[in-house]
């Protein structure tokens, strides 16, 4: 068995459609408010809901690390508690190097690809996933999914 996803690959961040780049310069911004005191790794998110809006978040760290939050579902919870019934078009997603900068895509992590997949299902409808760090390539995966082969759904749970 064969498993394929689907990424393409932007050179730059100028490259990108407009859209796109804007999603992400409102991740950028919102990385740079991010509370991160402990990793001083600062992670940005934005999310296109279908109707428009869009909803930044950023990583939440505490001293109890299990307890902080990351930049996307930050967003996306928010985004689904102000909009319940809008589905989620895309999410960009970049960080904040403390040290250097940071030249590659930062891909959401597995809690996230699981929080964002729930979304994915709930409103049967891809969400585009664009990746990028402060410069160098930005990748963008037309769907959770594509990020998440032989994913958990709720397919396996009997109600």
């Amino acid at each position: 068995m064969l498993i394929q996803t689907e990424i393409k690959v932007f050179s730059s961040r100028t490259d990108l459609p407009v859209k796109e780049g804007d999603l992400l310069d409102v991740a950028h911004e919102a990385a740079k408010h991010a509370y991160a005191p402990y990793s001083r790794f600062k992670v940005g998110a934005a999310v296109l809901l279908e109707n428009g809006h869009i909803i930044s978040g950023n990583n939440q760290e505490n001293a109890v690390y299990p307890l902080g939050t990351c930049a996307e579902r930050v967003a996306l919870f928010y985004a689904s508690a102000q909009f319940p019934e809008t589905p989620v078009a895309k999410i960009a997603i970049t960080a904040i190097g403390h040290e250097s900068e940071i030249t590659r895509p930062v891909p959401p992590c597995g809690s996230c690809r699981q929080a964002l997949l729930e979304y994915e299902v709930k409103f049967g409808e891809p969400i585009e996933v664009v990746m990028a760090g402060e410069r160098g390539e930005v990748y963008i995966a037309k769907s959770v999914a594509d990020l998440l082969p032989l994913s958990f759904s709720n397919d396996f749970l009997s109600v």
